[in-house]
């Protein structure tokens, strides 16, 4: 069994000094105080924390989890916001190329500004979560640990990917419609996708934040804190030591005085947590950055230098320790590989055309192909319809413009339900949650028929194994069949002796009984004719 953690053992015998009404305020009973510490270490009592013990720790964490995730929402709300605003700022601009590029500079300027706050709230997320967990005051190191990455893991991954969720699968759904448009501060429209579909955009996306992260945080970040963390230890003893030292340290510093210069080793949570978090960049939408698992293998080339640098010249040695497994990580990444496989397939089946394009081919169109995909995917609108003052110009055109179209499955002006959802819309959906249910069975089914085929531990060595555990088996049953002949044995010569001593001790009970008897011509009688003469 594990031993508690100190933290939990002074918390459980804090809780035992007040049940005791004890305090060592008061000197007069510090030596109680102290008695009573010794009776609590020695006394074999099965007290621990309860649950109402550790409300106030359970209360603090969710509120300031629910509100950290609620920070990164309004990070991301807040970049949606200057993608608003900035877009429509610079289409009123006089600059032709300006006017012409403006997707593209929202959405750069976009994207390093997501990286920039996830570099950021990745940093305070993970003081913050080591905190969180402190105040839970866990009672064993490994308890510690499994909640300490669980909560650094979920702010993490909300901080890192929620910019991207985002765009895979709410940029453009809830824009409106001409005529209904969704409008931000009562005069910006909601952004919508670009015309050939928001994948373009997600694939950037990833791109940039997936690289930048890699680049700054996971490589930059590894050696550069390091090095400043030992450099400002090196000025702050410096001026901490007295002038005078002695020449020959100065000149020749022992190897122990060198390491103690260098940082401190904190555990391989964080090297853990840089992996699932590319991992989770690698699985989850791939569909969308088919080259991720490229760039993810390249940056683990560097990564294997960096740390074996880092490790050996930068931090202290750590203290070894035995482990069974990877422990709640083989959970997380098992978690993220089933996940990655329903994120994919609402990436192909809602983000992306694929769905639609097949359901034109092999459903609406006349000979099979693609053409006419494009008009079959827009809409009529009666710009009569738009309030006044959003109509377009008639001067900018030919003739008068009575119809514009837009993308979306929607019934034409002259319907009796007019810009309702057509009969092709609800078709497309019912095949996007299809494709969803079909691809997410198939690859189950595909995961756990190769996990069967190709077994974790080959088949020749599982027989070795069972052959292993049946010879020990056989040993220890001879083992203990051997130590019961011997029990037997010595039970049977113990039998024998007890026999012997009771046959030996009734003779000799015998002998004297037959000795004690007097008739005539005995000695008593002797005795007394001797004493008559």
């Amino acid at each position: 069994q594990e031993h508690p953690r100190p933290e939990y053992e002074t918390k459980l015998l804090q809780k035992k000094l007040k049940n005791k009404n004890i305090t060592t305020e008061n000197p007069n009973e510090l030596c109680h105080a102290c008695y009573f510490v010794c009776v609590f270490c020695l006394q074999d009592e099965k007290e621990k924390l309860t649950c109402s013990d550790r409300m106030p720790g359970y209360a603090a964490n969710f509120g300031l989890i629910l509100f950290m995730i609620m920070l990164t929402f309004s990070a991301v709300f807040g970049v949606i916001v200057y993608r608003i605003t900035t877009a429509a700022a610079l289409s009123f601009s006089t600059n032709e190329t300006t006017r012409s590029n403006v997707r593209v500079t929202v959405t750069a300027t976009a994207v390093i500004i997501n990286l920039v706050v996830i570099l950021i709230l990745d940093e305070i997320y993970g003081a913050v979560a080591k905190w969180l967990t402190e105040i839970e005051i866990p009672k064993t190191e490994k308890t510690f640990e499994e909640r300490l990455i669980l909560k650094a893991f979920l702010l993490k991954f909300v901080n890192s990917y929620a910019p991207i969720f985002y765009v895979a699968f709410f940029k453009g759904r809830f824009v409106g419609r001409p005529g209904r448009y969704v409008y931000v501060f009562e005069g910006y429209r909601m952004e919508e996708c670009a015309p050939g579909g928001c994948l373009m955009e997600l694939c950037i996306q990833l791109s940039i934040i997936m690289l930048g992260k890699q680049l700054i945080q996971n490589n930059l970040f590894e050696i550069g804190i390091p090095k400043l963390k030992k450099l400002f230890r090196k000025l702050k003893d410096e001026r901490t030591e007295p002038k005078e030292m002695d020449t020959n340290q100065s000149k020749d510093p022992q190897q122990w005085d060198l390491d103690y210069t260098l940082e401190p080793f904190t555990g391989l949570t964080p090297e853990y947590m840089e992996m699932i978090i590319q991992f989770g960049f690698v699985t989850l939408f791939v569909a969308s950055f088919p080259l991720a698992p490229l760039f993810a293998l390249l940056n683990n080339v560097i990564e294997v230098r960096l740390d074996a640098k880092k490790f050996v010249t930068e931090l202290r040695r750590p203290d070894t320790v035995r482990a069974k497994d990877i422990g709640i990580w083989y959970d997380i990444l098992s978690g993220i590989g089933k996940l990655s496989v329903i994120i994919n397939a609402f990436v192909i089946a809602v983000t992306s055309d694929f769905i639609p394009r097949l359901m034109y081919q092999y459903a609406y169109s006349q000979n099979g192909t693609m053409h006419g995909f494009i008009n079959h995917t827009l809409s009529y609108f009666n710009v009569s319809h738009l309030k006044p003052g959003t109509q377009p110009e008639n001067s900018l055109f030919a003739q008068d413009v009575l119809f514009c179209r837009f993308k979306d499955y929607r019934e034409p002006p002259w319907s009796p339900n007019q810009y309702e959802f057509s009969k092709q819309y609800w078709a497309v959906l019912s095949a996007r949650l299809a494709f969803v249910i079909l691809f997410q069975n198939l690859v189950m089914f595909l995961s756990v028929l190769v996990d069967w085929m190709i077994p974790d531990i080959p088949k020749d060595i599982s027989q070795q194994i069972k052959k292993e555990k049946t010879v020990l088996v056989d040993f220890f049953l001879k083992e203990e069949h051997e130590k019961l002949k011997l029990i037997e044995s010595f039970m049977a010569r113990d039998k024998r002796k007890h026999k012997s001593g009771t046959k030996s001790r009734r003779s000799r009970a015998a002998s004297f009984s037959q000795f004690n008897r007097s008739p005539k011509g005995s000695f008593t009688s002797f005795s007394s004719q001797h004493t008559v003469v």
